[in-house]
């Protein structure tokens, strides 16, 4: 099936309804002449899809990375996260339809799927590239020894919960301040609305490249989150002194034990992560629909902002 458009499926497999959505999918996709394409790990839980399409390909063994086209993701934001790790490598942008409850990084609702698939298939969408983070974790002798990298955040926390951290912060190489706490969260713009906004840290538009560095119950006088530059590296290294051992997360779903002495450098990965768009639509909007803030008694748009930034 040479020059086949490769489209991968990947769904919240435990749950019924996102099933059948994956058949309805990948149904909708071979009648269109594309191939559904399944992730190994999915081959077992999504087997009626395997059943019903028999042209559907195996990702990593008929379907390599760099050949997929888009993929399609029904479930919440954490199969979003795991699809993005699934086409980590390649081009292929992450089209989300929220199956779940919040679904912040979902373009869409589950009731505009069959629209959604259409204009998949049609090459109708766009393209935003949504920065991500490098992750490296060095011993105490600065050898390397674990690399990953992060969409939403990397945390270190605390591996027991008897014990604090006990860690150092530092920014572009230079030290900003020593605590004691449960563990700090490094955060892009994507994920500012996820672990960071928990723990008390800032929103920050998809539109400004930042990462933000937040404190988890510091033990400290100056332990406020912190918005740096996007070029800017964060290392937070767990003092040998400290009681306890701590862990690195990333996206809450790849991990590795730190000891004592350990340090995690974080910084802007040249990799950005490609979330394909159905709808222009300003920030915002997807924070009062998500969070579902209210706004009433909003009078509506200006026509008109005077110079000193106020409505005329």
């Amino acid at each position: 099936m040479t020059g086949a458009r490769n489209i991968l499926v990947v769904a919240h497999a435990l749950r019924d309804d996102t099933v059948a959505a994956a058949l309805r999918v990948a149904e909708a996709l071979a009648a269109a002449g594309a191939r559904p394409v399944l992730a190994a790990s999915d081959r077992v839980e999504l087997d009626a899809v395997i059943a019903r399409v028999p042209t559907t390909a195996t990702l990593g063994v008929d379907v390599a990375v760099g050949e997929l086209e888009l993929a399609i993701v029904l479930g919440g934001d954490g199969t979003i996260l795991r699809a993005a790790e699934l086409v980590r490598g390649g081009t292929a942008p992450v089209l989300g339809i929220n199956m779940g409850h919040v679904g912040f990084l979902a373009e869409i609702e589950r009731d505009d799927m069959d629209d959604a698939v259409r204009r998949a298939i049609s090459r109708d969408y766009g393209v935003e590239r949504r920065m991500a983070l490098a992750v490296r974790v060095e011993d105490a002798s600065d050898t390397t020894i674990y690399e990953t990298w992060a969409l939403n955040e990397a945390t270190v926390e605390k591996a027991s919960r008897e014990r604090m951290l006990e860690v150092v912060v530092a920014i572009d190489g230079r030290p900003l301040s020593t605590f004691g706490c449960d563990g700090m969260v490094v955060s892009t713009p994507t994920g500012s609305t996820a672990y960071n906004f928990s723990a008390g840290g800032p929103v920050i538009w998809p539109s400004v490249e930042a990462i933000a560095v937040v404190p988890l119950s510091a033990h400290a006088l100056f332990a406020k989150p912190l918005v740096v530059g996007p070029e800017a590296s964060v290392a937070i290294e767990v003092l040998e002194r400290t009681n306890g051992t701590g862990i690195l997360w990333c996206d809450g779903r790849r991990s590795h034990d730190l000891p004592p002495g350990a340090r995690v450098v974080v910084h802007r990965s040249d990799e950005p992560v490609r979330l394909a768009r159905l709808h222009p639509a300003a920030f915002t909007d997807r924070l009062v629909r998500k969070f579902r803030l209210p706004v009433t008694g909003w009078r509506g748009p200006a026509d008109h902002i005077d110079p000193a930034g106020g409505a005329a």
